[in-house]
């Protein structure tokens, strides 16, 4: 009997041994996803019995007050801890007066979900664009956004969705000096238990199409690139997360997800508080479109990129497959 005997390099490594297996891959896994770290998105519009969906988000509904308590029951069952909420406005006006009604949408969710499921976390989009008549997230002036005009209407939305019942309340319309005017009036009204999420480093992405049709919220002039950021920037990125902390934000988040995994990873290294990535309505109508076509597979695809964002040092993942991937998990 011949023996072959078989030479290598001296460095050589056994890598293989551990992947053998999904038992040793289970064992060996250095991020693993759970259904607790998702905040799942909700579209809430006036009306009953609403449960029309969102053509370019499949999958995706808006949904009356009265779907609300459905909504809230099969997410406990799956084990997905929070909701983000954004509204339909019945009327839009220049000031986006809606956005602080006492009574606006946004606030009468948050009292159905308090009401039917004490145990969400219910958090609250906080911006103007939506109800606004010229889709833009602040006072529009002399064809400007008006930053420090903005600000009081921000502080007073915040207010009337804390007011409300809601746990977390989250700017998402990029003035300067937002988190800082959102915190005083919080506390200011007795409110201080209530956090801020802030959409730190938001990017000015062509990523937002499918949401901006979803909310009803594209620019009716120019667009949002004098507030949102140029996503060409990392370091100005990380400023603005900076910044945001000073101001009392309690949880930085990153948006979008996908192409920002670079600055997730460098905000993780430099940043002690809870760090949020917004996986977004085009990453999500992308991996959606894909699948439907045949060329990929949903699952697979969808559990590697939500991984993917959670192995870039995100806490909390903002996503709409929050639903599915929990089932697949």
């Amino acid at each position: 009997m011949t023996t072959t005997t078989r030479t290598f390099p001296l460095a050589f490594r056994r890598f293989r041994r551990l992947r053998r297996s999904e038992a040793l891959r289970a064992l060996m896994r250095e991020t693993r996803l759970s259904p607790q770290d998702f905040v799942y998105p909700l579209f809430v519009t006036h009306g009953a019995n609403v449960r029309a969906e969102i053509p370019s988000m499949p999958g995706q509904y808006h949904l009356s007050l009265d779907q609300l308590p459905r909504e809230a029951e099969e997410l406990r069952s799956l084990g997905i801890p929070a909701v983000l909420l954004f509204g339909l406005p019945a009327a839009k006006d220049e000031s986006g007066s809606e956005a602080y009604d006492p009574d606006g949408i946004v606030q009468r969710a948050v009292r159905t979900l308090k009401q039917a499921a004490p145990q969400l976390a219910v958090i609250t989009d906080v911006c103007l664009c939506e109800y606004t008549s010229h889709g833009h997230c602040g006072v529009v002036s002399g064809g400007e956004v008006d930053n420090d005009a903005t600000l009081p209407l921000l502080a007073r939305t915040a207010v009337s969705h804390a007011e409300a019942g809601a746990d977390i309340v989250a700017p998402s319309d990029m003035m300067d000096g937002r988190v800082a005017a959102i915190r005083a009036a919080l506390d200011d009204a007795g409110l201080g238990h209530v956090a801020i999420m802030a959409y730190a480093a938001k990017q000015a992405s062509a990523f937002y199409g499918p949401f901006r049709e979803a909310a009803g919220s594209t620019p009716q002039f120019g667009d949002r690139r004098g507030y949102q950021m140029d996503p060409a920037n990392s370091r100005e990125a990380l400023r603005e997360i900076e910044a945001d902390i000073e101001e009392g934000a309690d949880i930085v988040m990153v948006k979008p997800a996908l192409p920002n995994l670079d600055i997730i990873a460098r905000a993780r290294d430099r940043c002690s508080l809870p760090l949020a990535a917004y996986n977004v309505s085009g990453e999500y109508a992308m991996v959606k479109a894909a699948a439907a076509a045949g060329y990929l597979d949903e699952r697979l695809v969808t559990l590697e990129v939500l991984t993917a964002i959670r192995r870039a040092g995100a806490d909390i993942i903002i996503t709409y497959h929050a639903k599915e991937a929990a089932r697949w998990i």
